[in-house]
């Protein structure tokens, strides 16, 4: 065989391979995920009056009292979901326990005058830690009934009508056996708005 022949197979090798994995793979897996799973395969977006308010898959920057607020975000700029990340901080590290200690006292600052009593034992991991991706949409139902009755207070809304909607927006474990139930908080603060209007 010559090198021309060899050349020429070995090309149209390499181009029945693009267009099978590169071209005719990739529309084939979107167009399943376009037909059985069109939300996901759309980034689980959530629109309240006929616009796009978020996404289901990330956080926003929620920093009103009237509204739950998000877990810290380890994005930058804050909440960026083009560009998440992870604080890579071990256990022992000065950083993240100076970062701990700091975002633990916010939340006794906001949250106390609410929850008397409260101190740093009181506040949930989840209110002081970033997620994996730095841009968790979800709480932990102990950090959302921490928040309650600051909400219920500034809102003038019953304590009990503001851990009603906490629980229409608890997710439970996936599939009734993995992860931990949580608490998306853009489906819960559009909740509250629609409850006031």
């Amino acid at each position: 065989m010559s090198a021309l022949a060899s050349l020429g197979r070995t090309t149209l090798g390499v181009l029945a391979i693009t267009a099978i994995l590169g071209l005719a793979y990739p529309l084939l897996v979107t167009g399943l995920g376009q037909l059985a799973f069109q939300n996901e395969a759309q980034g689980s977006l959530i629109r309240s009056q006929g616009r796009v308010v978020g996404s289901r898959l990330a956080a926003q920057p929620f920093t009103a009292k009237r509204y739950f607020h998000p877990r810290p975000s380890a994005t930058t700029p804050a909440y960026n979901a083009g560009g998440t990340t992870f604080a890579n901080l071990g256990p022992t590290s000065p950083d993240l326990e100076k970062t701990l200690r700091a975002n633990a006292a916010a939340i006794v600052r906001l949250e106390k005058p609410y929850n008397p009593g409260l101190g740093v034992a009181g506040v949930p991991v989840d209110a002081v830690t970033t997620s994996a991706s730095g841009i968790d949409p979800d709480i932990s139902p102990a950090y959302a009934a921490l928040q309650a009755r600051r909400v219920a207070s500034v809102r003038h809304l019953a304590l009990d009508r503001v851990q009603a909607l906490i629980a229409l927006a608890t997710d439970g474990r996936s599939l009734g056996l993995f992860g931990e139930p949580a608490v998306d908080v853009l489906t819960l603060n559009l909740a509250l708005d629609r409850e006031q209007k």
